[in-house]
Protein backbone atom coordinates (compact mmCIF):
# COMPACT_ATOMS: atom_id res chain seq x y z
CA UNK A 1 0.00 0.00 0.00
CA UNK A 2 1.55 3.30 -1.08
CA UNK A 3 2.37 5.86 1.59
CA UNK A 4 1.29 8.49 -0.97
CA UNK A 5 -2.32 7.25 -1.10
CA UNK A 6 -4.73 10.10 -0.42
CA UNK A 7 -6.36 9.91 3.02
CA UNK A 8 -9.58 11.78 3.79
CA UNK A 9 -9.67 12.84 7.45
CA UNK A 10 -13.33 13.05 8.46
CA UNK A 11 -14.26 15.06 11.57
CA UNK A 12 -17.92 15.16 12.71
CA UNK A 13 -18.81 17.89 15.20
CA UNK A 14 -21.64 20.06 16.44
CA UNK A 15 -19.80 23.37 16.47
CA UNK A 16 -16.42 24.67 15.38
CA UNK A 17 -15.19 25.15 18.95
CA UNK A 18 -11.71 25.30 20.48
CA UNK A 19 -11.36 21.52 20.53
CA UNK A 20 -12.30 21.36 16.85
CA UNK A 21 -9.74 24.00 15.93
CA UNK A 22 -7.11 22.12 17.93
CA UNK A 23 -7.97 18.91 16.05
CA UNK A 24 -7.62 20.65 12.69
CA UNK A 25 -4.31 22.25 13.67
CA UNK A 26 -2.78 18.92 14.70
CA UNK A 27 -4.08 17.28 11.53
CA UNK A 28 -2.21 19.92 9.56
CA UNK A 29 1.00 18.94 11.35
CA UNK A 30 0.81 15.29 10.31
CA UNK A 31 3.96 13.91 8.72
CA UNK A 32 1.88 12.04 6.13
CA UNK A 33 2.31 13.65 2.69
CA UNK A 34 -1.17 13.38 1.16
CA UNK A 35 -4.44 14.05 2.97
CA UNK A 36 -7.56 16.20 2.95
CA UNK A 37 -9.60 17.39 5.93
CA UNK A 38 -13.40 17.22 5.86
CA UNK A 39 -15.22 18.94 8.73
CA UNK A 40 -18.92 18.27 9.35
CA UNK A 41 -20.49 20.77 11.79
CA UNK A 42 -24.24 21.26 12.28
CA UNK A 43 -24.06 24.81 10.94
CA UNK A 44 -21.14 26.92 9.76
CA UNK A 45 -20.65 29.94 7.55
CA UNK A 46 -16.94 30.40 8.17
CA UNK A 47 -14.14 29.28 5.90
CA UNK A 48 -11.05 27.51 7.24
CA UNK A 49 -8.05 27.41 4.96
CA UNK A 50 -7.41 23.96 3.54
CA UNK A 51 -10.52 22.42 5.14
CA UNK A 52 -13.63 21.20 3.32
CA UNK A 53 -16.57 22.28 5.49
CA UNK A 54 -19.98 20.67 4.98
CA UNK A 55 -22.83 21.87 7.21
CA UNK A 56 -25.07 18.88 7.95
CA UNK A 57 -27.69 20.33 10.33
CA UNK A 58 -28.15 18.46 13.64
CA UNK A 59 -27.87 14.76 12.74
CA UNK A 60 -26.23 11.75 14.47
CA UNK A 61 -22.47 11.19 14.04
CA UNK A 62 -23.09 8.19 11.78
CA UNK A 63 -24.97 10.41 9.33
CA UNK A 64 -22.19 12.99 9.41
CA UNK A 65 -19.52 10.39 8.71
CA UNK A 66 -21.50 8.99 5.78
CA UNK A 67 -21.83 12.49 4.33
CA UNK A 68 -18.08 12.87 4.75
CA UNK A 69 -17.46 9.59 2.93
CA UNK A 70 -19.67 10.62 0.00
CA UNK A 71 -17.74 13.87 -0.35
CA UNK A 72 -14.28 12.37 0.12
CA UNK A 73 -11.66 11.81 -2.57
CA UNK A 74 -9.25 9.58 -0.64
CA UNK A 75 -8.48 5.92 -0.99
CA UNK A 76 -8.62 5.80 2.80
CA UNK A 77 -10.98 7.43 5.28
CA UNK A 78 -9.58 8.33 8.70
CA UNK A 79 -12.23 9.10 11.32
CA UNK A 80 -11.44 11.17 14.39
CA UNK A 81 -13.67 12.94 16.91
CA UNK A 82 -13.46 16.71 17.10
CA UNK A 83 -12.44 16.56 20.79
CA UNK A 84 -9.41 14.47 19.87
CA UNK A 85 -6.23 15.23 17.94
CA UNK A 86 -3.67 12.96 16.24
CA UNK A 87 -0.02 12.36 16.95
CA UNK A 88 2.11 13.47 14.01
CA UNK A 89 2.76 9.90 12.79
CA UNK A 90 -0.91 8.83 13.05
CA UNK A 91 -1.60 8.28 9.37
CA UNK A 92 1.90 7.11 8.48
CA UNK A 93 1.67 4.26 10.98
CA UNK A 94 -1.95 3.46 10.17
CA UNK A 95 -1.44 3.15 6.43
CA UNK A 96 1.49 0.76 6.96
CA UNK A 97 -0.92 -1.70 8.58
CA UNK A 98 -2.77 -2.04 5.27
CA UNK A 99 0.27 -3.62 3.64
CA UNK A 100 -1.45 -6.77 4.85
CA UNK A 101 -4.39 -7.13 2.42
CA UNK A 102 -6.41 -9.01 5.05
CA UNK A 103 -6.64 -5.88 7.22
CA UNK A 104 -9.95 -4.07 6.83
CA UNK A 105 -9.73 -1.50 9.62
CA UNK A 106 -7.08 0.01 11.87
CA UNK A 107 -7.30 1.80 15.19
CA UNK A 108 -5.25 2.59 18.23
CA UNK A 109 -5.37 4.17 21.65
CA UNK A 110 -7.11 7.40 22.57
CA UNK A 111 -4.75 8.73 25.21
CA UNK A 112 -5.59 11.41 27.75
CA UNK A 113 -3.86 14.69 26.77
CA UNK A 114 -1.42 16.23 29.25
CA UNK A 115 -3.29 19.53 29.07
CA UNK A 116 -6.54 18.07 30.41
CA UNK A 117 -7.55 19.29 33.86
CA UNK A 118 -7.08 17.08 36.91
CA UNK A 119 -10.64 15.73 36.93
CA UNK A 120 -10.47 14.95 33.22
CA UNK A 121 -7.26 13.05 33.89
CA UNK A 122 -9.02 11.26 36.73
CA UNK A 123 -11.66 10.10 34.25
CA UNK A 124 -8.88 8.85 32.00
CA UNK A 125 -7.27 6.97 34.87
CA UNK A 126 -10.57 5.23 35.60
CA UNK A 127 -11.01 4.15 31.98
CA UNK A 128 -7.45 2.85 31.65
CA UNK A 129 -7.44 0.86 34.91
CA UNK A 130 -7.42 -2.93 34.87
CA UNK A 131 -10.79 -2.88 36.66
CA UNK A 132 -12.37 -1.76 33.36
CA UNK A 133 -11.30 -5.02 31.73
CA UNK A 134 -10.42 -5.43 28.06
CA UNK A 135 -11.80 -2.01 27.10
CA UNK A 136 -8.95 -0.37 29.03
CA UNK A 137 -6.74 -1.08 26.00
CA UNK A 138 -8.56 1.76 24.21
CA UNK A 139 -7.06 4.26 26.62
CA UNK A 140 -3.40 3.20 26.82
CA UNK A 141 -0.65 1.80 24.64
CA UNK A 142 -0.71 -1.98 24.52
CA UNK A 143 1.24 -3.32 21.56
CA UNK A 144 -0.42 -4.48 18.35
CA UNK A 145 -3.30 -6.96 18.39
CA UNK A 146 -6.30 -8.15 16.43
CA UNK A 147 -9.55 -6.60 17.63
CA UNK A 148 -13.25 -6.88 16.95
CA UNK A 149 -14.40 -3.47 18.21
CA UNK A 150 -12.36 -0.35 17.36
CA UNK A 151 -13.65 2.95 18.70
CA UNK A 152 -14.76 5.59 16.21
CA UNK A 153 -12.56 8.38 17.57
CA UNK A 154 -9.56 6.64 15.99
CA UNK A 155 -10.61 4.50 13.04
CA UNK A 156 -8.95 4.20 9.62
CA UNK A 157 -10.16 2.06 6.73
CA UNK A 158 -10.16 1.95 2.96
CA UNK A 159 -13.09 3.89 1.59
CA UNK A 160 -14.16 0.91 -0.54
CA UNK A 161 -14.28 -1.32 2.57
CA UNK A 162 -16.41 1.17 4.51
CA UNK A 163 -18.79 1.49 1.57
CA UNK A 164 -19.02 -2.29 1.13
CA UNK A 165 -19.80 -2.55 4.85
CA UNK A 166 -22.81 -0.30 4.26
CA UNK A 167 -21.39 2.85 5.79
CA UNK A 168 -21.88 3.93 9.39
CA UNK A 169 -25.07 3.02 11.19
CA UNK A 170 -27.23 6.15 11.37
CA UNK A 171 -29.54 5.09 14.21
CA UNK A 172 -27.34 4.03 17.10
CA UNK A 173 -24.93 6.32 18.92
CA UNK A 174 -22.85 5.28 20.74
CA UNK A 175 -22.44 1.83 19.26
CA UNK A 176 -22.14 2.74 15.59
CA UNK A 177 -18.45 1.79 15.72
CA UNK A 178 -19.34 -1.66 17.07
CA UNK A 179 -21.66 -2.21 14.10
CA UNK A 180 -19.09 -0.96 11.58
CA UNK A 181 -16.53 -3.39 12.99
CA UNK A 182 -19.04 -6.21 12.93
CA UNK A 183 -19.83 -5.56 9.25
CA UNK A 184 -16.13 -5.49 8.32
CA UNK A 185 -15.48 -8.74 10.20
CA UNK A 186 -18.37 -10.37 8.33
CA UNK A 187 -16.60 -9.41 5.10
CA UNK A 188 -13.73 -11.67 6.19
CA UNK A 189 -11.41 -8.77 7.01
CA UNK A 190 -9.26 -8.31 10.10
CA UNK A 191 -9.36 -5.37 12.49
CA UNK A 192 -6.07 -4.28 14.02
CA UNK A 193 -5.33 -1.99 16.95
CA UNK A 194 -1.77 -0.72 17.06
CA UNK A 195 -0.15 1.23 19.89
CA UNK A 196 1.61 3.56 17.44
CA UNK A 197 -1.64 4.71 15.78
CA UNK A 198 -2.24 7.33 18.45
CA UNK A 199 -4.75 10.08 19.02
CA UNK A 200 -5.15 12.17 22.16
CA UNK A 201 -8.77 12.26 23.28
CA UNK A 202 -9.98 14.83 25.80
CA UNK A 203 -11.74 13.05 28.65
CA UNK A 204 -15.06 13.79 30.33
CA UNK A 205 -14.54 15.15 33.82
CA UNK A 206 -15.33 13.13 36.89
CA UNK A 207 -17.99 12.80 38.01
CA UNK A 208 -21.12 14.09 36.26
CA UNK A 209 -19.93 14.22 32.62
CA UNK A 210 -17.97 10.99 32.93
CA UNK A 211 -20.87 9.06 34.45
CA UNK A 212 -23.34 10.40 31.88
CA UNK A 213 -21.11 9.04 29.13
CA UNK A 214 -20.64 5.72 30.96
CA UNK A 215 -24.40 5.32 31.39
CA UNK A 216 -24.90 5.60 27.63
CA UNK A 217 -22.10 3.12 26.95
CA UNK A 218 -23.65 0.66 29.39
CA UNK A 219 -27.17 0.98 28.03
CA UNK A 220 -26.08 0.51 24.42
CA UNK A 221 -23.82 -2.42 25.22
CA UNK A 222 -26.57 -4.14 27.17
CA UNK A 223 -28.96 -3.72 24.24
CA UNK A 224 -26.32 -4.82 21.74
CA UNK A 225 -25.63 -8.01 23.70
CA UNK A 226 -29.02 -9.36 22.66
CA UNK A 227 -29.32 -7.66 19.26
CA UNK A 228 -25.72 -7.88 17.99
CA UNK A 229 -24.09 -10.59 20.13
CA UNK A 230 -21.28 -11.40 17.71
CA UNK A 231 -18.94 -8.77 19.15
CA UNK A 232 -20.92 -7.60 22.20
CA UNK A 233 -21.72 -10.78 24.16
CA UNK A 234 -18.39 -10.86 25.99
CA UNK A 235 -18.18 -12.04 29.58
CA UNK A 236 -16.24 -8.95 30.68
CA UNK A 237 -19.13 -6.68 29.63
CA UNK A 238 -21.36 -8.50 32.15
CA UNK A 239 -19.06 -8.11 35.17
CA UNK A 240 -20.29 -4.70 36.41
CA UNK A 241 -23.92 -5.87 36.18
CA UNK A 242 -23.07 -9.11 37.99
CA UNK A 243 -21.38 -7.01 40.66
CA UNK A 244 -24.46 -4.84 41.17
CA UNK A 245 -26.88 -7.77 41.01
CA UNK A 246 -24.82 -9.94 43.37
CA UNK A 247 -24.56 -7.15 45.93
CA UNK A 248 -28.32 -6.56 45.93
CA UNK A 249 -29.06 -10.29 46.22
CA UNK A 250 -26.46 -10.67 48.96
CA UNK A 251 -27.91 -7.81 51.00
CA UNK A 252 -31.44 -9.25 50.70
CA UNK A 253 -30.27 -12.74 51.70
CA UNK A 254 -28.31 -11.34 54.64
CA UNK A 255 -31.58 -10.05 56.09
CA UNK A 256 -32.69 -13.66 56.48
CA UNK A 257 -29.41 -15.55 56.87
CA UNK A 258 -26.64 -14.03 58.96
CA UNK A 259 -23.97 -16.01 57.11
CA UNK A 260 -24.63 -14.00 53.96
CA UNK A 261 -23.88 -10.78 55.81
CA UNK A 262 -20.31 -11.99 56.40
CA UNK A 263 -20.00 -13.14 52.79
CA UNK A 264 -21.20 -9.76 51.51
CA UNK A 265 -18.78 -7.89 53.79
CA UNK A 266 -15.88 -10.09 52.67
CA UNK A 267 -16.70 -9.62 48.97
CA UNK A 268 -17.10 -5.87 49.41
CA UNK A 269 -13.76 -5.67 51.21
CA UNK A 270 -12.01 -7.62 48.42
CA UNK A 271 -13.61 -5.40 45.78
CA UNK A 272 -12.69 -2.17 47.57
CA UNK A 273 -9.08 -3.30 48.01
CA UNK A 274 -8.85 -4.38 44.35
CA UNK A 275 -10.24 -1.08 43.09
CA UNK A 276 -7.91 0.84 45.42
CA UNK A 277 -4.94 -1.08 43.99
CA UNK A 278 -6.19 -0.32 40.47
CA UNK A 279 -6.41 3.38 41.32
CA UNK A 280 -2.95 3.40 42.90
CA UNK A 281 -1.42 1.79 39.82
CA UNK A 282 -2.84 4.59 37.65
CA UNK A 283 -2.28 7.67 39.81
CA UNK A 284 1.18 9.03 40.54
CA UNK A 285 0.75 10.77 43.85
CA UNK A 286 -2.05 11.02 46.40
CA UNK A 287 -3.89 14.06 45.03
CA UNK A 288 -6.28 12.15 42.75
CA UNK A 289 -6.15 8.74 44.41
CA UNK A 290 -9.46 9.00 46.24
CA UNK A 291 -11.25 10.50 43.22
CA UNK A 292 -10.03 7.74 40.92
CA UNK A 293 -10.84 5.05 43.50
CA UNK A 294 -14.38 6.39 43.91
CA UNK A 295 -14.59 6.89 40.15
CA UNK A 296 -13.88 3.20 39.50
CA UNK A 297 -16.57 2.16 41.98
CA UNK A 298 -19.33 4.45 40.70
CA UNK A 299 -18.37 3.70 37.08
CA UNK A 300 -19.04 0.01 37.75
CA UNK A 301 -22.34 0.79 39.46
CA UNK A 302 -23.60 3.14 36.72
CA UNK A 303 -22.39 1.02 33.82
CA UNK A 304 -23.72 -2.17 35.38
CA UNK A 305 -27.13 -0.67 36.14
CA UNK A 306 -27.61 0.83 32.67
CA UNK A 307 -26.33 -2.38 31.06
CA UNK A 308 -29.26 -4.15 32.72
CA UNK A 309 -31.64 -1.44 31.47
CA UNK A 310 -30.31 -2.00 27.96
CA UNK A 311 -30.86 -5.74 28.24
CA UNK A 312 -34.58 -5.32 28.93
CA UNK A 313 -35.27 -2.56 26.40
CA UNK A 314 -37.01 -3.40 23.15
CA UNK A 315 -35.12 -0.66 21.29
CA UNK A 316 -33.06 2.45 21.87
CA UNK A 317 -34.02 5.96 20.92
CA UNK A 318 -32.19 7.63 18.08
Amino acid sequence: MSSKSLVSIIIPCKNVDDYTRECIEYCRRLDYPNFEIILLPDYSTEAIDGVIIIATEPVPPGVKRNIGIKNSSGEFCAFIDNDAYPRSDWLTNAVKCFENPEVGGVGGPGLTPNEDCSMQKAGGYVLSSFMVGSLSSRYKTKGCFESDDIHSCNFIAQKAVVEEAGGWNEKYWPGEDTLMCLAIKKMGKKLVESSDVVVYHHRRSLFKSHLKQVSRFGEHRGFFVKKFPENSAKLTYFFPSLLVFSFIVGVVLSLFFSLFAYIVLLCVAVYLISSLIAAALQVRGMKLLFSVWLGIIVTHIIYGSFFLFGLIKRDLKR
